[in-house]
């Protein structure tokens, strides 16, 4: 929106042409969601509160999890609202791309937010059936999946691209929809799975984004894609001020949801923010990048199939409860240890992700 009126601008004041650059408007949307976060919140937490929309906590976790029933949930929304002004404010808004991940992040926002009224607020403690949350999840995952099949403009767009080797490009023809319904799907899930600890899962989604952001500057860029050998995807520069938000977003909403959280993310959150960070992935061409920088994200949800399968076939668990950082926790780790530990994992794994830009 103000990129539209900075280049009306420009014609009266070569001053205004500054806006044109991706990286300012990565910096201002950071900010922008930062600020927003941070202005909003005390009121949101209010209202929350006020409408009494608490945590529901299980008897059958760890016992220090039993002093935060009530604490004010479905504070993903405070993220998705700071997110979208931010991005409506500094994205092109002529870019398809920043449409398609706002449509998709707003989408599994809704389909969390069901999910959390129905448990907090209706006190049905099943919320969205399963089977109509993976309905609608699959409907748009797929339907952004097939967007972006037929809005690409060059066969790399459709094709697996395999970090540390510059020449390994796989085509995919249709089954790059699977693939990217699969990487949307599946991030959502498993950013959803991990959001179980004060700050836990907001921060390696933070990190996350930080990470995919420069991979999408140097995908939109023609000189920087050809220099570290990466697909050049036009517009994918845009994505660059999207990941930004959720950057800005995201370190406002740790404000309130450090240890101890005054306010918790929600299914409204956690769903949006992982499928933001698979569609992302997907537009830059950079899933496996993904599946190294969200290896927490993936470890949480191994350990939840791991203990399933193992419990139905041999009537026995693997962890002492699933997903892992309630493992960790019933080993007597205090919580503040284990989500700085997953922190600290998660910047490892962002570096190694970055470092696949220059090792091909």
């Amino acid at each position: 929106m103000l990129l539209f009126l900075t280049n009306w601008l420009a014609q009266y004041s070569s001053a205004f042409n500054v806006f044109g650059y991706t990286t300012l408007r990565m910096i201002l949307g950071a900010l922008t969601a930062l600020g927003l976060s941070m202005l909003i919140g005390p009121h949101f937490i209010r209202r929350l509160i006020e409408g009494q929309i608490g945590q529901a906590v299980r008897s059958d976790g760890p016992q220090s999890h039993l002093s935060k029933a009530g604490t004010p949930t479905m504070g993903g929304a405070l993220i998705l609202v700071s997110i979208s002004i931010s991005t409506l404010l500094w994205g092109n808004l002529g870019n398809h791309y920043i449409w398609l991940v706002l449509v998709v992040t707003l989408g599994f926002g809704a389909i969390g937010w069901v999910d959390d009224y129905r448990k907090v607020v209706e006190k049905n403690p099943r919320g969205l059936p399963a089977r109509w949350k993976y309905f609608w999840q699959s409907v748009l995952g797929l339907g952004a999946a097939f967007a972006l099949y037929f809005t690409a403009r060059t066969p790399v767009e459709t094709s697996l691209i395999v970090p540390l080797f510059k020449d390994i490009v796989i085509p995919m023809g249709i089954f790059y929809v699977v693939l990217t319904y699969f990487v949307i799907v599946g991030s959502s899930n498993a950013v959803n799975l991990t959001d179980g600890l004060d700050g836990l899962a907001i921060m390696p989604t933070v990190l996350v984004a930080m990470g995919l952001a420069i991979f999408a500057y140097a995908s939109g860029n023609a000189v920087f894609a050809e220099y570290l050998h990466i697909p050049f995807v036009s517009g994918a520069n845009e994505m660059g001020v999207f990941c930004a938000a959720i950057v800005g977003a995201g370190l406002g909403f740790l404000w309130f949801n450090t240890y101890p959280a005054q306010v918790f993310m929600g299914d409204v959150g956690a769903l949006a923010l992982g499928a933001a960070l698979g569609t992302i992935a997907v537009i830059v061409r950079q899933e496996i990048v993904l599946f190294i920088m969200g290896g927490i994200f993936v470890v949480e949800t191994l350990s939840v199939i791991l203990q399933v399968g193992s419990y139905k076939l041999t009537g026995r668990r693997v962890f002492r409860m699933a997903p892992l950082h309630h493992h960790f926790e019933l080993k007597g780790w205090p919580e503040p240890r284990v989500i700085v530990r997953f922190w600290i994992i998660t910047v490892v794994l962002v570096l190694l992700g970055l470092a696949t830009l220059k090792i091909r």
